[in-house]
C-alpha cells in the first residue's frame, strides 16, 4: 500500500426527501445563485419547480442556464462564466446528471478567471478559487456529486480531457433516488457500466497489501451486478435506484483510491473515443475495458483471477489461473451484453477510419495508463479489437 492523504469536504444528504435541506444549504453561500440544468427533463419530471420554491423560501436570487450538453462544451462554460461575473453570482447550483455537474465545477471555477476556460483544461492556467457549488443528482454514473473531477469537451479542436481542482469539490451534494426514477432505460445502462469502469480504474493496479481497498471495489462491483438485472426490470423501483446510486458515489469520492495508484487508460481512450464521435461515455467503455483487460492481463494475472473469482463467482477447481481469468472477463462481457450495454464500435456505426489518429491523440504524447503503460500502438490495438 502506498501512503496517502484523503480529504472529501461534500457534504452529501442521501435518501428520500433530502431536497428539503437544500434551503438551510443556499442560506450559507449567498443569494445571487446560478442555476444550471441540461435538456429539461428536471422541469418535465417537476423537480425544477421544487428546487426553485425551495430557493425561493432561501430568499434566493436566480439565474439560469439550461442547455447543458451530455458531454459539455466549453463554450457552455464560458457562458456560465460569463453569467456568474455579469450577475454578480455568489454560488452555483447544478442540478442534474454527471455532465451538468462537471459544467458546473468549470462554471464555478471560470467565474474567477477572465479568458477561455480551456486554458485551464489543458493546463496553461491554475485554479486558484472557485464559487462554491452544490449539486442535486438526477442520475446515478459517473460519481461526480462528491469529487473534484470534472470532464469537458472543447468541440472546434474534437478534444473531451478531463481536468481536477481541490476548489471544486461540491460544498454539498443532494442525493435522493426518487429523482433518478425518470431515467430511461438505456441511460441506465448506460450509468451502471461508467460505475463499474470507475471502480475497475481503482481496482487494476500494482500495488501490494491492499486487502480493504480490494474489498471495497468487489462490494460494491457485486452489488452492482446483483441489483442492475432487477432494476432493469423494474425502473421505477425506488430501492434499486437507491443501490445502484450509492455505489456509484462510492465508486469514485477516492475511498476506494487510497493507498493504491489506479490505471485510467481506458477513460483516456473513450474520452477520444466519445470526443470524436459524441457518443455516450458508458457505452464507450462497455467496449473498450474487456478488450484492454484481454490486452494487459498476463501483466498481473493472479489480480484478474481475483476478480473473477471474487466478483462473479468463477468456480476455480481444475482451472488453471490463467483460465479463471479469462473466464472473468468473459462473465463481464456476457453480463453488460445481458443488461444491454454495447460490445463493439460497430454499434454506433464507427469503422477504422479514425483510429490511427485517435490513438495518437490518446497516448501519442506519452503512455497512458498504469496496471501496464499504453503507447500509441497499444491503443491502436486495442481500438482494433473493439471494432
Amino acid at each position: 500500500m502506498n501512503t496517502f492523504t484523503f480529504h472529501n469536504p461534500t457534504r452529501l444528504h442521501f435518501g428520500e426527501g433530502q431536497l428539503l435541506q437544500l434551503t438551510a444549504e443556499a442560506q450559507k453561500y449567498g443569494k445571487h445563485v446560478l442555476l444550471i440544468y441540461g435538456g429539461g427533463s428536471i422541469k418535465r419530471s417537476g423537480l425544477y419547480d421544487s428546487v426553485r420554491e425551495l430557493l425561493q423560501r432561501a430568499g434566493c436570487e436566480v439565474t439560469e442556464l439550461g442547455g447543458v450538453e451530455p458531454n459539455p462544451r466549453v463554450t457552455t462554460v464560458n457562458k456560465g462564466a460569463q453569467l456568474c461575473r455579469e450577475h454578480r453570482i455568489d454560488w452555483v447550483l447544478a442540478v442534474g446528471g454527471g455532465s451538468t455537474l462537471d459544467c458546473g465545477k468549470a462554471i464555478a471555477a471560470g467565474a474567477h478567471y477572465n479568458g477561455d476556460f480551456w486554458d485551464v483544461v489543458t493546463n496553461k492556467v491554475p485554479v486558484h478559487s472557485a464559487l462554491p457549488l452544490g449539486t442535486v443528482l438526477t442520475l446515478a454514473a459517473t460519481g461526480s456529486e462528491m469529487n473534484a473531477n470534472s470532464v469537458i469537451t472543447n468541440e472546434q479542436t474534437k478534444e473531451k480531457l478531463g481536468w481536477s481542482s481541490p476548489h471544486v469539490y461540491p460544498a454539498f451534494s443532494i442525493l435522493d433516488p426518487v429523482f433518478t426514477v425518470t431515467t430511461p432505460k438505456e441511460h441506465t445502462v448506460y450509468g451502471i457500466a461508467d460505475i463499474m469502469s470507475h471502480v475497475f480504474e481503482q481496482y487494476f493496479h500494482q500495488d501490494s497489501n491492499t486487502p480493504v481497498q480490494d474489498g471495497f471495489c468487489e462490494s460494491i462491483l457485486r452489488a452492482v451486478i446483483a441489483t442492475a438485472p432487477l432494476l432493469l426490470n423494474d425502473l421505477t423501483n425506488v430501492g434499486h435506484r437507491e443501490t445502484i446510486l450509492y455505489c456509484g458515489t462510492m465508486a469514485l469520492n477516492n475511498v476506494l483510491s487510497m493507498g493504491i495508484t489506479g490505471d485510467w487508460a481506458n477513460h483516456g481512450m473513450e474520452h477520444v473515443l466519445s470526443a470524436v464521435y459524441d457518443i455516450p461515455h458508458g457505452g464507450g467503455l462497455a467496449i473498450l475495458f474487456p478488450n484492454w483487460m484481454h490486452y494487459v492481463m498476463e501483466d498481473n494475472i493472479p489480480r484478474f483471477r481475483q476478480f473473477a473469482v471474487q466478483v462473479f463467482g468463477i468456480e476455480a477447481e481444475g482451472r488453471s489461473d490463467l483460465e479463471i481469468a479469462e473466464a472473468g472477463i468473459a462473465a463481464l462481457r456476457e453480463f453488460w451484453t445481458s443488461i444491454g450495454a454495447p460490445s463493439k464500435l460497430a454499434a454506433y456505426g464507427i469503422d477504422d477510419q479514425q483510429l490511427e489518429a485517435m490513438a495518437k491523440q490518446a497516448a501519442g504524447r506519452s503512455p497512458i495508463g498504469n496496471f501496464r503503460k499504453l503507447g500509441q500502438s497499444d491503443v491502436l490495438a486495442i481500438y482494433k479489437m473493439s471494432l
